[in-house]
């Protein structure tokens, strides 16, 4: 059994791609050439270098492969161009579905996002039939996704595609190289760098936790449906509170109503226009602070037999996994 992992170099690629050979699956992964292979390194894969945007490459990787698992997005909170984002998650998303439909994959796993879903401003929990729309999506990488997961759905309808969606929530956990926004907060806090905080709230998953739900997915899903794979979910305070007891401290610190978040995260997109680096904070990233992004996986729970570990082990591994590769080091800088 040969399945083709797309983006199994990244956060949650990589954790997908550990699972699925933990099962016994031969597993390839389609990588961008040049790519960080960290982590992949001392695994037993295949690599196909390709791009989501060259079709010919898609046809190499998908040839020989029993299933898909695709993983890879372009995540980004702020991005200088944002039709790459386009070209990645929607055009990409679209181009490569087809191919291995014409491949005759036997399954298909599609990694959306809870991104996609509605939201609730009283902190209600959000599931898979919350009402959503492209006019509720804040910012290109949601409006991005909203429209991938729209098509995927379209295409595994009309060509009776094999194919399981699943969206997972905020994944936590060790080999997040970049690091994801939710893995800055983690750094951050454990240099120091956190003195405030808004009122919002996050659902903590444990990245191996959240691979564990693909398998799952692959296994048991329905075609056409989705499921949410999520975990905890936390006020921004409790995580920050229990990444200091995991380091047997307390800090004071300011909460900062998000209007005066705005101005200053107007004032960083402006210089990332120049410095050509993320923004630690985006207009888009302050918006979506206004409401607690909250969701119930209880369906996957339910159908898939889903399950998730208390949010505190997910930090206390990516804490770990941040200290032992240097993240914490004074020298150490985001974007390189």
């Amino acid at each position: 059994m040969r399945s083709l992992v797309t983006g199994a170099n990244g956060f949650v690629g990589s954790a997908v791609a550990r699972c699925l050979l933990g099962a016994g699956h031969e597993v390839r992964c389609l990588v961008r050439p040049g790519s960080d292979r960290r982590n992949l390194h001392a695994l037993p894969v295949e690599i196909s270098e390709g791009d989501l945007r060259s079709v010919p490459s898609l046809k190499r990787a998908v040839a020989g492969c029993d299933n898909l698992f695709h993983v890879a997005a372009d995540y980004r909170l702020w991005v200088p161009n944002p039709e790459t984002m386009y070209d990645i998650n929607v055009r990409g998303t679209e181009a490569l579905i087809r191919t291995a439909a014409e491949a005759g994959m036997a399954r298909m796993v599609y990694t959306s996002s809870v991104a996609t879903l509605g939201a609730c401003r009283d902190g209600t929990c959000v599931d898979e039939e919350t009402p959503s729309s492209l006019e509720c999506m804040t910012g290109h990488y949601k409006r991005s996704k909203f429209l991938a997961e729209r098509a995927v759905q379209r295409m595994t309808d009309e060509l009776g595609l094999p194919l399981v969606i699943v969206n997972p929530s905020t994944p936590i956990g060790p080999r997040d190289v970049k690091p994801t926004p939710t893995g800055r907060i983690v750094v951050d806090t454990l240099r120091g760098r956190m003195p405030a905080y808004v009122d919002t709230g996050l659902n903590i998953a444990h990245a191996d936790d959240i691979a564990h739900g693909h398998l799952l997915a692959y296994a048991h899903g329905q075609p056409g449906e989705r499921y949410i794979l999520g975990g905890e979910n936390m006020t921004l305070l409790q995580i920050l509170q229990a990444i200091d007891a995991l380091q047997g401290k307390r800090t004071r610190r300011l909460g900062i109503p998000i209007s005066l978040m705005l101005p200053a995260a107007w004032c960083m997109e402006k210089m990332a226009l120049v410095t050509r680096a993320e923004p630690r904070a985006t207009l888009d990233s302050v918006h979506m602070a206004r409401k607690k992004m909250y969701y119930s996986s209880e369906k996957a729970m339910r159908v898939l037999g889903y399950r998730y570990r208390p949010a505190v082990e997910a930090l206390a591994d990516a804490m770990a996994w941040f200290q032992g590769n240097g993240y914490c080091n004074p020298a150490y800088r985001p974007d390189g």
